[in-house]
């Protein structure tokens, strides 16, 4: 199998950990929106973090952005995947990973310095920033080069 073609597979995969993203951040939403506590079966911390005061930004719960963020990442990846060559596509989302890293590093940093207890859904989240990265810069850095593949609105002006 060829360098571009495994690189078409890297939207796909970036699919799948923004889905997982998704479930993760979707849960710990409701939790905040419903009061309901959260299940921490491997670390017993994460209502400690959500009821935090560092859990709202502006009163906007962290979960919530979380949600936005692998929704956003789930649309660019998703048009990526239909034009992985696309350098628009390849740069937001290598920018876009970057900026998730970054907030969930400050996050880890808030929850073992201020906080004093762990979320393992935050764990999680921060692990699949992280794979984002490494799969967008992997496809950036794969792409990088190649000709335009043909868009999908000039292919039907063409017919």
């Amino acid at each position: 199998m060829g360098s571009l073609k495994k690189a078409s597979l890297a939207p796909l995969f970036m699919l799948a950990l923004a889905v997982i993203g998704i479930a993760d951040a979707f849960y710990v939403a409701q939790a905040s929106y419903t009061g309901q506590p959260l299940w921490c079966a491997i670390i017993d911390g994460c209502n400690t973090v959500v009821q935090s005061p560092y859990a709202r930004i502006a009163g906007v719960p962290v979960s919530y952005i979380g949600l936005t963020f692998y929704g956003f990442m789930f649309g660019v990846v998703a048009l990526l995947a239909f034009d992985p060559l696309s350098r628009g596509l390849r740069l937001g989302s290598l920018v876009y990973a970057v900026a998730g890293v970054c907030y969930s590093g400050y996050f880890a940093y808030v929850q073992l310095s201020k906080i004093g207890a762990v979320c393992i859904y935050c764990v999680i989240s921060g692990i699949l920033t992280i794979l984002l990265l490494i799969v967008a810069a992997w496809h950036f850095r794969a792409t990088r080069g190649s000709p335009s593949a043909p868009r999908l609105f000039e292919a039907s002006v063409r017919a």
